[in-house]
């Protein structure tokens, strides 16, 4: 536990080396992680549970996911609690949405000699970045009460968009389109899964 800690917190080769180098080439440090050296950037699963959970604190103390997210129209109860679930373990549930994201990845990058737990790899890099750059948007919203989550939306799809088109090839235009429709996609099917399991849920108990 206290090596994972001090790795995690390492200055060199920790969590700030690692939203350093995806600040600013995202797609080559998570290519170089995958094929020549895992051991500089803070591996995948604990990245992005990290950044997940540093929203979660800053949504806690200032209460901002309230603001933009309301449950109150679903009226399937299943279906509520597994979108409240996903809302309180933001980490987990980017983890699962990643998976999706992934399957469309490897649908519209197929030429690409990537596997899909790769492709999981970069995701976990990429959407934990996601997290913290809403955080960041969150605690400007806390402090100065002023709507930044609705650009905080748009600036990390443009993210997520340009690192995984970057991460692919970032000399071809259309990989950062396909990066925006898989990333769309994924996001969609992950919200209808979620949909679909409450409704489901429901018809069997009530039976």
């Amino acid at each position: 536990m206290m090596h994972e800690v001090e790795h995690v917190l390492h200055f060199e080769r920790g969590i700030l080396f690692t939203v350093k180098a995806l600040l600013t080439k995202p797609g080559q440090s998570v290519r170089e992680f995958i094929l020549q050296n895992r051991r500089r950037l803070v591996k995948p699963i604990i990245f992005i549970i990290i950044t997940s959970l540093i929203y979660t604190l800053v949504n806690h103390f200032f209460h901002i996911e309230g603001g933009y997210v309301n449950f109150d129209g679903i009226k399937s109860p299943a279906t509520a609690f597994i979108f409240t679930w996903i809302q309180d373990h933001y980490g987990y549930a980017n983890i699962i949405m990643g998976m999706f994201v992934a399957i469309w990845l490897k649908v519209f990058f197929r030429k690409y000699d990537y596997n899909f737990f790769e492709i999981l790899i970069l995701l976990c890099f990429v959407m934990g970045m996601e997290m913290l750059m809403f955080s960041v948007f969150a605690l400007f919203e806390g402090l100065t009460k002023i709507n930044f989550m609705e650009a905080a939306g748009v600036i990390g799809i443009c993210y997520c968009t340009w690192a995984i088109g970057q991460f692919f090839d970032k000399k071809k235009p259309i990989n950062y389109l396909k990066a925006l429709i898989s990333y769309a996609l994924g996001m969609f099917a992950f919200a209808f899964s979620a949909l679909l399991s409450g409704l489901l849920i429901d018809v069997i108990v009530h039976r």
